[in-house]
Order: C-alpha cells, then structure tokens, then sequence
C-alpha cells in the first residue's frame, strides 16, 4: 500500500527527531566533511560521497586531508559505523537526507558554473526515493534550488514537495576559525515549501546551535551572496586606500587600528594581497550575473571585484620598485613566496592569491620558491600556470640567498625576528612585521 504524502513527511521527521536518519554528505572537501563531523558528533549516522575515489580510500583507512579534521576522529568514526566514505553514487538511495555540499566556481566569463551541482543531482535523481530530503548547501545565485535543482528531480516521476523533500542553507563554514566550527554557526534554513523548510529546520536543529528559517529557498541564497558581497566590497574599499595611502606616506594599518577604536559605526576590514577562498572573490560575480539576466548593472559589486583582483598586479609592482630600489631587475631575482594558503593558519589554497603572485611573478623572469608550513607541496591549481615546487626550509642559508621575501600569507608559524633578521629584503603585504623594531629598512609594505 503506497505511503500518502503526508505519510512520508511524518515518517521523515520522526527519523530526524529520534536521530535515526541516514545523513549523506556529497562533497567531501572543506565544507562537506566539517558537515559529517557535525552531524556524526550529534549522533547521526552519515555516509559521505565524493567522486574522487581516493579521498573517499583515504577516509575509509580513517586518514584525514584537512588539516584541522583529525585523522584520530576520522578513524574513530568509521570503526563506530557513524561514518562512511564512497565513491558509489548509487548509494543515495540508501540515506534519508542528501547534503550537496560541491562546487560553484566561475566560467572563463565569469558566470556561475553549475556543472559540478547539476552533474550532483542527476546521480541523486537516479536514486532518488520517497520520503528524502535534499538540501543544497553549496553557494549559488537566487533561484537556482527552484529553477535548476527542482526541475532535474522531478524527472524521478516524484512529486517534489510531496514524495520528497527540497530546501537550501547555505554552508558558512570558515576554514581556521577555532572560535566558530560548523555547530556552533547559525544555519539559515530555506525550503521550496514550508513542509521541506520544516524538515530541514528540524534535521539542522538536531546538530548545530541555531537554525534561522526564512521564506523561501531564494532568500536563504541572497543571505549567503549578501554576507560575501558585504566582505568583497568593505575589502576593496581598503584596499583601494591602502593604495592612495602608500603614495601619500601613511600607513593604512595604523589607520584602521586608530578608526577601530570608535565603539561604534565602524567595523574593521583589512587590505591584502588579493582575495582568496571559495567565496568571496567568487559570490558577489554571481551575484552580477543575476542582475544582467534582469537588465541591470551592478556597478558598485563590479567594481569591488575589479579592485580586489588587481591587487596582486600592485603587489608585484611593489615588489618591482623595491628591487629597483637595490639595483636589482625582478628578471632573474630569486623570490621566494610565504604563505600558499588564503589565509593564516590552513591548509587550503582554494583561489589564494599566492597563485597569481607567482604566474605574474614567474611571467617577468622571476626564480620562484614558496615556503608554506601546512601546504609541503605546490598544488596543481585548474585556474593558474605555476611550477611544481616542495616547500622549502627556511634556514639562513635560504633566507640569505633570496633577492626577496614577500609575505602573502601570515602564518603564525612564522618567525618574524628571524626572517627579516636573515633576509635581504622583505615585501609585507599582511603588516606582519609591524613589530619589528631592527633592520626595518629592509621592510616594504605592499
């Protein structure tokens, strides 16, 4: 006797509530496997999915790739049963709640590559059963859920709202953040229907602090393009006047540290070498795309992304008039690079600007090397034409046979005594040597 759709609600919600759901993850990078960790620490069993068979080997032996993911946990969840790791598709019809959690690069134009989630859900859709629940967690522009996701799973033949179940809540994960985890951030919550907002309230409820419903899953997506973009466009406006700063002779990290004494109406944001990660230097294109499929500009976004990826080029040209500055032509120079990763402190190199410090670097004649404690070897990166480089040591020998050192990540790792001590000229693009009082002379801000 065939369930009725209020069967399949009911039945969903009893599983979420008593913990007895199947949760499967598909994407099990930085974002999806922090969400299995989530979930298996709230008590759910998960399987995980991922299309590369030796990420999915490697966590089946219980090894972790993300740094701060234990391989000890890892381990320990698998001999459990609380975690599993596949490369099987066919397994989605196995979980009761399918997570998307994969990627949403740019095209060579700049237009949201949905190819990854569309290639995603038309495995899920050859599973698909009644009474699951889908949500989709990776980045994208309003309407996607509805317009793109939606009509791929009504090829099923099930009735989506009804058989099964379709909402969005955008991952907020922040790689390095020991203060913020996945549990511990907020999940906003939308829902094709009130009825799939409610079961993924209730399936989020159960493993992280605070769920945030809202109206419809096109809110939840503006939520998320709405916080990047926010960051994307205060970053550029300090970076743009780090620039007019340098040229006038006042140093933009003293001013910001001045203007955030204000208790209010100012929030600090800092200048750098370029964005990097997953997000911001991607969302707020989307956000552009959207806005030219309905006949407008978005001048003000467009603009904070132009700014934002200009700055490795006046890095570089920093670089260039400090070597100038010795005698020295970039052409031929060795410089050597610190930090691969996007930020302080990870392992992740997704769109870090260290990328295209290096090609703009290695275009002009450049002799590369990078340290980076927590990358040892130079990724193959899909966007950027750089060597095949290990990390080196860096011992004063190394240090002193660098023409240049240019800080583009400010790992805590890093001893700052000792590297400007030891080196013969210093490009900090992270005001990571500000307390340096010796031999500053050897010291360009970029």
């Amino acid at each position: 006797m065939a369930h009725s759709p209020s069967k399949f609600q009911d039945d969903l919600a009893d599983k979420l509530q008593r913990k007895d759901a199947l949760i499967g993850v598909v994407g099990l990078g930085y974002v999806g496997l922090p969400l299995v960790e989530t979930f298996v620490d709230a008590g759910f069993r998960t399987i995980g999915f991922d299309v590369d068979a030796q990420k999915t080997e490697q966590l089946s032996q219980g090894e972790s790739y993300i740094r701060h993911i234990a391989s000890e946990w890892i381990a320990q969840a698998v001999t459990a049963g609380l975690f599993q790791a596949t490369s099987n598709m066919q397994r989605l019809g196995e979980v009761d709640a399918i997570l998307i959690c994969v990627p949403t690069p740019l095209t060579e134009s700049r237009d949201p590559d949905l190819s990854h989630v569309k290639a995603t859900v038309i495995q899920i859709t050859k599973a698909l059963r009644p009474g699951q629940l889908i949500v989709l967690e990776s980045t994208t522009y309003p309407g996607t859920t509805r317009t793109v996701i939606c009509p791929l799973l009504e090829e099923s033949g099930l009735s989506i709202g009804q058989d099964v179940f379709v909402a969005y809540s955008p991952e907020r994960e922040d790689p390095g953040n020991r203060t913020f985890s996945a549990r511990s951030i907020p999940k906003v919550v939308g829902g094709l229907n009130d009825v799939s907002r409610d079961l993924a309230v209730k399936l989020y409820e159960q493993a992280v602090v605070k769920t945030v419903p809202v109206s419809s899953c096109e809110v939840a997506e503006a939520c998320k393009i709405l916080e990047n973009t926010y960051r994307s466009v205060n970053i550029a406006m300090v970076n743009e006047l780090k620039m007019l700063l340098d040229r006038i002779g006042i140093d933009v990290w003293e001013v910001i540290d001045a203007a955030k004494t204000k208790p209010f109406g100012f929030q600090a944001f800092y200048p750098g070498p370029g964005l990097g990660g997953h997000c911001i230097p991607i969302d707020p294109f989307y956000l552009s795309w959207v806005a030219r499929q309905h006949e407008m500009t978005t001048r003000f976004i467009e603009l904070a992304g132009e700014i934002n990826t200009q700055m490795p080029q006046y890095v570089v040209s920093r670089v260039t008039q400090a070597l100038n500055n010795v005698g020295k032509p970039v052409h031929g120079s060795r410089i050597t690079i610190l930090g691969i990763a996007y930020k302080k402190d990870i392992d992740d190199p997704r769109e870090s600007p260290s990328f295209r410090l290096m090609e703009l670097l290695q275009n002009k004649g450049a002799l590369l090397s990078y340290n980076d404690p927590h990358i040892p070897v130079l990724p193959t990166m899909r966007n950027y034409r750089v060597p095949r480089l290990a990390s080196e040591e860096l011992t004063e020998t190394f240090l002193g046979a660098q023409d240049c050192v240019l800080i583009a990540t400010e790992h805590t790792a890093y001893d700052w005594d000792f590297i400007v001590q030891h080196s013969s000229l210093v490009i900090d693009t992270r005001n990571a040597t500000s307390k340096i009082c010796k031999q500053r002379e050897k010291i360009y801000k970029a």
